[in-house]
């Protein structure tokens, strides 16, 4: 037998027997009845931290502490085939034009703000993070939440090296930076959130809605047009009388975040696409899911309570204590932590206090 016929004779019973050999695990499954690859959500259902052969290949390569260009994007899409990473940080003038969210009435989309939304934007005129931002061709992330097992980490060096740093609500940040830094990209956060102490916020940062009721916009109007507020009734606790920004440095979360976490990514009830109980993600896994889609490489800090710990410190910068957590008529606290240990477990996320 010539050379080469030796060698398509071994290429070809090298593909026969590895044919069988996928062709016996298939059947194999059928057999045995085995559990599912995927879990009801579409998430694999072996979390593995290593990398698949084609992410090795391309990241593989490069020098530690360097970014991964679209590294976050691509693990998740490994552990949940169905991720689409086009998805806008911000709202900008084109916004009837998101169909993921124009059928939707807040907080899981725009329907019946539209008016109001156009007036906004067009006060602001930007829709980014910033030049400087915006043309980096690699952006790390890091979402600071408010938990107190920050508390006494010195991690504030750490979080102020990422690229973004995004904060919640009205979580300071003055005589906390040894352990949450100085650095605030964006602050997050809905009306009854928001500083109100003019002398707590940041010089330099941009100031986010995260929007879970259409008094949310209205709201957000007053502080553009630094209006006087009125028509506080439907808000659960008060409110900013102002917010110290140029409209320059005010911007609208998408609210696809918010729909995508709660009945893709966590399994919420949907009740026909409205606010219900228990359906509602925390701010801070929206904000995760925003820079799933946005960062290239994404952190948290900050992140999970310890209920079994009742008398440790619930907020890094307050004295309540984790006793002091109830029920919430929102959010479902359980199911969210088994969507955020997922993307631990997976590698997707990195969990600075592991508290995860």
């Amino acid at each position: 037998m010539k050379p080469t016929h030796k060698l398509l004779f071994a290429l070809c019973t090298t593909l026969v027997l590895a044919f069988i050999y996928y062709s016996s695990g298939k059947l194999h499954q059928l057999v045995w009845g085995q559990k599912p690859l995927y879990d009801k959500q579409g998430f694999l259902l072996q979390l593995d931290t290593k990398l698949p052969p084609e992410l090795i290949y391309k990241y593989g390569n490069l020098s530690e502490g360097m970014c991964k260009p679209g590294y976050a994007a691509a693990k998740m899409t490994v552990i949940y085939p169905k991720f689409k990473k086009s998805a806008p940080m911000f709202l900008d003038r084109n916004f009837k034009l998101l169909a993921k969210a124009s059928k939707y009435l807040p907080p899981f989309g725009i329907r019946t703000q539209e008016r109001i939304i156009d007036s906004i934007l067009t006060a602001t005129k930007n829709y980014g993070l910033g030049k400087a931002l915006d043309s980096l061709s690699c952006k790390r992330c890091i979402i600071v939440g408010n938990g107190g097992i920050l508390f006494n980490k010195s991690l504030g060096s750490r979080i102020d090296d990422y690229d973004v740093v995004v904060r919640l609500n009205e979580a300071p940040v003055n005589g906390y930076s040894k352990d949450v830094g100085t650095k605030t990209t964006m602050r997050i956060t809905y009306p009854e959130g928001a500083i109100q102490r003019l002398e707590k916020y940041e010089k330099d940062s941009l100031f986010v809605l995260s929007a879970f009721k259409p008094l949310d916009f209205k709201w957000l109007k007053q502080m553009v047009f630094k209006e006087k507020l009125r028509g506080t009734e439907g808000f659960w606790k008060s409110v900013a009388q102002y917010v110290p920004r140029k409209q320059t440095e005010i911007r609208i979360l998408n609210p696809y975040f918010i729909k995508e976490a709660s009945f893709q990514f966590i399994g919420l009830p949907f009740n026909n696409g409205l606010m219900g109980k228990g359906n509602i993600p925390t701010l801070g896994t929206v904000a995760i899911t925003m820079a799933l889609h946005n960062c290239d490489e994404v952190a948290v800090a900050g992140f999970g309570y310890n209920l079994n710990m009742p008398n440790t410190p619930l907020h890094y910068y307050e004295g309540v204590k984790m006793s002091a957590i109830k029920e919430s008529w929102t959010h479902n606290i359980a199911e969210e932590k088994k969507f955020l240990r997922k993307l631990v477990k997976a590698n997707v996320i990195t969990d600075l206090t592991n508290g995860i």
